[in-house]
């Protein structure tokens, strides 16, 4: 079945006259005749009565509402891609690891959102190894993480920024009120361990070879469980400096701690991306990364 051969049905079921169905179909009355004739022949029988007027059979009856919607749902998918295509719609399909705060794109989606009439966002989270599934599946086009599987040879990565860590407390915390403090001042504390963050582990490396206990700690998996005991009072954290938290909690630095992150940007080599993932892309590796980093710093 072709859609031209259900175009010519519905113009001759509209105006019960072939002559004038093949006129407004831009068609010669011989050809709209023979598409529907070939019409017939794959759905077994006769469609119109060929009479003056014209009119439909019980069977065109009875196919008529469902080669009418068939047509609409053709027409709608090829104006949805002509909108795409266009870039008068957009979609962003983007995944980021737990440990990356959304914040960080909220200034580009608000850029991009001016240059689509239509934007749909659709994020994704996971862990490191899910982000790089999504991927490869192409659930997503675009990733954001600390790391990811370096062995897929097709996963392009771009370097967005480097940053440090900071100790994280209640604001009346005895620590709140230092500017920085000594690793000595960690060992009597007990740690919240953000398992989530691709870097945990380095991180966790580091801190036990100042003799900070790291194997007795409080195991989180989300951003927003760290921030509820850490307003409860309920032990201490070591976070990026892009981590974003609430007026309740205070960041100082940590001398001698030297644990660092690189947050990057991950894309599929060889395969075709959407106008917005490439705007996004742009924005994003020509950043000046250094301003959210001391907004991070100086929360």
């Amino acid at each position: 079945m072709e859609m031209h051969q259900v175009r010519y049905f519905l113009a001759v079921a509209r105006t019960l006259n072939f002559t004038r169905a093949a006129d407004e179909c831009n068609v010669t009355q011989p050809s709209l005749t023979r598409a529907i004739k070939q019409l017939e022949a794959e759905l077994g029988g006769d469609l119109f009565r060929r009479e003056r007027p014209a009119g439909l059979t019980e069977l065109g009856q009875r196919m008529h509402p469902l080669l009418k919607q068939c047509y609409e749902a053709a027409v709608g998918a090829r104006s949805l891609a002509s909108s795409f295509k266009s870039g008068e719609i957009g979609a962003l399909r983007i995944a980021l690891t737990h440990s990356i705060d959304l914040s960080l794109l909220i200034p580009f989606l608000d850029q991009i959102k001016r240059q689509f009439n239509r934007l749909e966002f659709r994020f994704l989270r996971g862990n490191g190894r899910e982000v790089g599934e999504m991927l490869k599946k192409g659930e997503a086009e675009l990733g954001i993480a600390a790391e990811l599987d370096p062995n897929w040879e097709r996963l392009d990565t771009w370097p967005l920024f480097t940053e440090d860590f900071q100790l994280v407390v209640k604001a009346d915390h005895r620590l709140a009120e230092q500017d920085s403090i000594d690793l000595d001042d960690l060992r009597s504390e007990q740690l919240l361990s953000r398992g989530y963050c691709e870097h945990g582990s380095r991180l966790n490396i580091a801190l036990r070879e100042h003799g900070v206990d790291v194997d007795h700690c409080h195991e989180i998996s989300s951003e927003r469980d760290l921030v509820e005991l850490l307003e409860a009072g309920i032990g201490i954290a070591v976070v990026p400096d892009t981590s974003r938290i609430p007026q309740t909690l205070k960041r100082t630095s940590v001398e001698g701690l030297d644990a660092r992150r690189t947050v990057n940007l991950y894309g599929v080599a060889g395969r075709e991306r959407t106008a917005v993932a490439s705007a996004v892309m742009r924005m994003l590796r020509g950043t000046d990364w250094r301003q959210f980093l001391e907004k991070g710093r100086a929360a």
